[in-house]
């Protein structure tokens, strides 16, 4: 494809989503402002996803953060850089400079080894728990019933600021299937809430992706994550 047919796909894929997005939104009763649409360039080159910010889609998310080093370097320092996926210890000091969000807190001793190089930076950092709320062997994050013994933990964090609860549900032919599962975690979320105090304001749910992000969206998603429904047959293009 031509850059310019690549920018007219991208243009009315994320004018589809943006319209289930505010369609989930009036199911819900909901206002549209409450949702960050967070773009998954894992599959995408850098000169694709260095067409994203002028068409309005600022929140990039990563898997791996050897990806996400390589593509912010090829956008505009005004992109909020979401890590999604596994962070090994020894790729925080490199990634934090580059990311708003880290979505995928999945243990105690990356919770601990963020406080540190967070303090060192003089930076706080924006964290969500990862939670296995499917409960799937193959799945990173916390079993449910283990967050509330984190909270004594968290109490304690000044430099990392735990803002909410990330989860992934199992992959549904029928999304439906996927509301027991978000509205499990919304109810954790709601719970923890109540145990901490400033810094740590649990008002994020991160779910949804794009076969089931409405379903997410009606159970209290602030952010969802979009992969295959904006950027599908562009894996190997290059702008």
């Amino acid at each position: 494809m031509t850059r310019s047919e690549i920018e007219n796909l991208l243009r009315q894929r994320l004018a589809a989503v943006e319209e289930r997005l505010q369609a989930a939104c009036r199911r819900s009763q909901r206002a549209r402002r409450e949702i960050t649409l967070v773009g998954i360039t894992k599959t995408i080159s850098p000169s694709v996803v260095a067409l994203l910010p002028p068409l309005g889609l600022v929140h990039l998310g990563e898997n791996r953060p050897q990806e996400l080093w390589r593509k912010a370097a090829a956008v505009p320092s005004s992109v909020h850089w979401h890590l999604v996926g596994h962070l090994q210890r020894n790729k925080i000091e490199r990634t934090l400079p580059l990311v708003r969000w880290i979505h995928s807190v999945d243990s105690l001793r990356l919770l601990e080894a963020l406080e540190k190089e967070a303090a060192k930076a003089e930076s706080p950092v924006a964290v969500l728990l990862e939670v296995n709320a499917s409960r799937e062997p193959n799945k990173y994050g916390f079993a449910p019933e283990e967050l509330p013994g984190l909270v004594p933990a968290i109490r304690t964090l000044r430099h990392v600021h735990v803002r909410g609860l990330m989860t992934m549900a199992a992959l549904e032919a029928d999304p439906e299937r996927c509301r027991e599962t978000f509205a499990a975690v919304r109810s954790l979320r709601d719970r923890l809430a109540k145990e901490v105090a400033a810094p740590h304001r649990l008002e994020q749910l991160s779910m949804g992706m794009s076969n089931d992000f409405e379903v997410a969206v009606e159970e209290g998603a602030t952010l969802v994550r979009i992969g295959t429904a904006l950027f599908e047959g562009l894996e190997r293009e290059e702008a």
